[in-house]
């Protein structure tokens, strides 16, 4: 039987999947993701990549906006914008070869802008 390939996963599939990486996310994570803004965009904006010195869009699957909990303070002033995770579809589609691919991509990416989320750098990921 042929495993399903990249191409057959819809817009509509690609943010199902998004979903079910965060459903399935342990209780502490899930927690975690619930004070997030998590959105599927089709590809990382020019200035985007421009800002972060990256020469294609597919050097970037996903992106976490916002302060890092651990950088959360009772001193800060406020007017910041919510915490929000982009997860790019465009790159992660070109990346992966299956569906399944896909699947695995979207949960490691997601857990991944996480991990920023609560102030680890990209050295300390578990991924």
């Amino acid at each position: 039987m042929a495993r399903p390939r990249r191409r057959d996963v819809s817009p509509e599939q690609f943010d199902l999947l998004v979903q079910q990486a965060l459903a399935e996310l342990p209780v502490p994570y899930a927690r975690l993701a619930q004070e997030v803004s998590v959105v599927v965009e089709e590809e990382p904006p020019p200035d985007v990549l421009e800002d972060l010195e990256l020469d294609s869009a597919d050097d970037l699957l996903g992106l976490y906006q916002g302060l890092p909990v651990a950088a959360e303070s009772f001193f800060h002033t406020g007017g910041q914008q919510p915490p929000r995770i982009a997860i790019y579809r465009g790159p992660i589609l070109r990346l992966c070869e299956t569906a399944e691919d896909v699947r695995r991509e979207i949960r490691d990416t997601v857990v991944h802008e996480l991990g920023h989320h609560v102030g680890l750098g990209d050295d300390d990921m578990p991924y």
